[in-house]
């Protein structure tokens, strides 16, 4: 949006960034055979008190996960059923991610699938099955120089996470620069008359956490040295460069919202460092909460990066595996520990390129697979991670997402398509379905809860999408990809709380060419988007710059800063274009910043002193039966009308869904 985007337009990132069947079986293709439907499915089983020597039957089975895929790849070429590995209830502590891929043998064959399940998946005894990339911390002590911490070895643990009784802790932070005095930015950093830096303890694992409208990054502290009343904080490199790069100079970077990571600062309950003082002998410092007893806590510290990866070669995809009733659980990502830091916009960041110019890269999945097809996810869990919970990109179609819980996740819910730094691929015929995501974007907060990049024929429906920090659901590429998106439908989804934290986005946000005309463009239809109205500047319903050929029909949009609206940049020939809105309820609020337009929605105006950077003119709006709820309680009006409070019943995740998923 202009008022953000002015700052950043020098930047490399630049915001340039309807019945349809949704049963959840296989998903066909062009490539899937046809199995038997009365094949038995041969099972295989897991459990914690198994041993991996035995042969994977009920009474004799394997212990890990890694020792049944082993089984799946030498069973597979002789399949004549569904393979279906159960696992027993109980945590399995993976060493290593478990890596499936088509050249290994891991997928399906014939049209039956390899099914990996939580044992009694779908019925009354369906036991809980966690994956864990985490390892407990015991031996607690009381901290004998720090009054009310407590610290634990952790050998060489490198972490950006910790958990204490199944809740996520925080890093020991203190709001703004934290000392008086001014603060300059620098070639290499900062210049402050405060004398307060040289008291921070091991500066070298401190970072400086920048925030602004749509935009949050990181970099951190490379060292701190004094001059005379001069002290210098300097930053690493090239996290610095890359920052001022990508936020247009170091206006942004002068106003730090928090700095964290140092047992200089004064604790709060729940907060966490790691003393990495003595390379290979870390320590874990940990200031209680209430009730919570170190003797006894359970502590878990994520280790590994990702959980399950799946890969295919082009023309040759990892194919029909399905994943039900199992919790992916306790995964970190430390790129941002790296001296490159975050310097971050939206679940993107930049590293070194070639010559001057910066690589832009997307916050991975924890399970990710990529070049893969007819791939499902049905009843699990994702939660305790440190970057994006599920992947699916690099040409993969025909998947499904239907039925899962993702919530507290450091980054995004869901991420489909032409992932950056990639500029092409076909994904097609990908479904996220009735899932519930909630609470995301835990530590990275310019995350969305779910994001299709650029892909066709993209379903999202029944979905529930709420208290998010920055949009729900986004559906565009980060850059101008032209020629890729077709057929999209956006449906029947439950979208509230909203922008908690960062502005400029919305309950469905859109950007990017969405087809050739509205026969293929997206459709964005039957859902309820409300009760969002934080910060300056948030959409309901948000087609934004470059927005072309979508149809917005039969939704509910109210209590948002705007309803409907978007920035038109015509000044790099990008405007918003060729949407229709037809038979939609909602307030048409707008910020009093924006003047209205003789057409519902905030449509901001072009900046009259920085013709380059501000919005203009949308052009071929249709508005036809829309329906106008009061300002003042249109909730309560939207409920009175059997129409609109239809949208409301109907949205979100269908009822056979709903106590599985936790819903009311």
């Amino acid at each position: 949006m202009a008022i953000f985007r002015a700052r950043t337009r020098a930047g490399v990132v630049t915001r340039a960034a309807l019945a349809i069947g949704l049963s959840v079986g296989a998903v066909p293709s062009a490539a899937a055979a046809v199995p038997d439907p009365a094949a038995t499915p041969t099972q295989l089983y897991v459990a914690p008190w198994g041993k991996d020597s035995w042969p994977g039957t009920l009474d004799r089975p394997f212990a890990t996960p890694a020792r049944a895929q082993q089984a799946v790849r030498a069973q597979a070429p002789r399949m004549t059923s569904d393979l279906v590995v159960n696992l027993r209830g109980g945590t399995y502590h993976l060493k290593a991610p478990l890596r499936m891929s088509q050249a290994a043998g891991d997928s399906g064959r014939g049209g039956h699938r390899v099914v990996y399940q939580a044992y009694g998946y779908g019925t009354p005894r369906q036991e809980r099955v966690t994956i864990s990339g985490g390892r407990q911390i015991s031996q607690w002590r009381p901290d004998p120089r720090l009054k009310g911490f407590w610290r634990a070895d952790a050998g060489g643990l490198e972490t950006r996470q910790l958990y204490v009784e199944d809740r996520r802790a925080t890093l020991l932070t203190r709001d703004g620069a934290g000392f008086p005095g001014t603060l300059k930015a620098t070639r290499t950093g900062y210049v402050t008359t405060s004398a307060v830096p040289r008291t921070w303890r091991n500066p070298g694992d401190m970072e400086f956490v920048y925030r602004s409208g749509y935009l949050e990054g990181r970099c951190g502290v490379a060292g701190v040295s004094a001059r005379g009343r001069q002290t210098t904080v300097t930053m690493d490199q090239p996290c610095w460069d890359l920052a001022q790069q990508l936020y247009g100079g170091t206006e942004l970077l002068e106003a730090p919202t928090s700095v964290e990571n140092t047992p200089s600062f004064a604790p709060k309950p729940g907060s966490w460092y790691l003393d990495r003082s003595r390379p290979g002998h870390h320590e874990l410092l940990y200031f209680p909460r209430a009730g919570e007893d170190m003797r006894r806590a359970q502590v878990v510290a994520p280790e590994l990066e990702s959980l399950v990866t799946g890969t295919g070669r082009p023309g040759r995809p990892l194919h029909d595996i399905g994943f039900r009733g199992l919790t992916f659980a306790y995964a970190t990502w430390r790129a941002p520990s790296e001296p490159a830091g975050f310097a971050s916009a939206w679940s993107m960041y930049l590293r070194p390129g070639k010559r001057d110019d910066a690589q832009l890269l997307t916050v991975p999945g924890t399970v990710a697979f990529r070049t893969a097809e007819r791939i499902t996810f049905e009843g699990n869990r994702f939660t305790h991670l440190g970057a994006q919970a599920l992947e699916f990109s690099e040409n993969s179609s025909y998947n499904v997402v239907d039925g899962n819980v993702i919530s507290d996740v450091s980054d995004g819910g869901i991420l489909m398509g032409v992932v950056p730094p990639d500029q092409k691929g076909t994904n097609r015929g990908n479904r996220i379905t009735n899932n519930w995501i909630h609470h995301t974007g835990a530590e990275y907060h310019a995350a969305s809860g779910i994001w299709d990049t650029a892909t066709r024929e993209t379903t999202i429906a029944h979905n529930q999408v709420n208290d998010v920090p920055y949009s729900g659901i986004l559906s565009g590429p980060g850059d101008d990809l032209r020629g890729i998106m077709r057929r999209n439908r956006i449906l029947d989804n439950r979208v509230f709380a909203t922008n908690r934290l960062l502005e400029d986005g919305g309950g469905i946000y859109l950007r990017g060419e969405q087809g050739t005309s509205f026969a293929d463009g997206a459709v964005i239809g039957g859902n309820a988007v409300t009760d969002s109205k934080y910060g300056e500047w948030n959409v309901g319903i948000y087609t934004d710059d470059s927005t072309n050929w979508v149809t917005v029909d039969r939704n509910t949009v109210y209590n948002y800063v705007a309803s409907i609206g978007g920035c038109s940049e015509e000044w790099g020939n990008r405007p918003v274009q060729n949407v229709r809105y037809r038979g939609n309820f909602w307030d048409d609020s707008v910020p009093e910043w924006v003047e209205r337009r003789e057409f519902p929605g905030a449509w901001p105006p072009a900046d009259k002193q920085d013709p380059d950077g501000g919005c203009g003119e949308p052009h071929g709006l249709t508005f036809t039966d829309n329906t106008l709820l009061p300002s003042r309680d249109p909730g309560r009006t939207c409920a009175a009308n059997p129409t609109c409070a239809a949208v409301l019943t109907n949205s979100g995740p269908l009822p056979s869904y709903r106590h599985g998923l936790g819903l009311r």
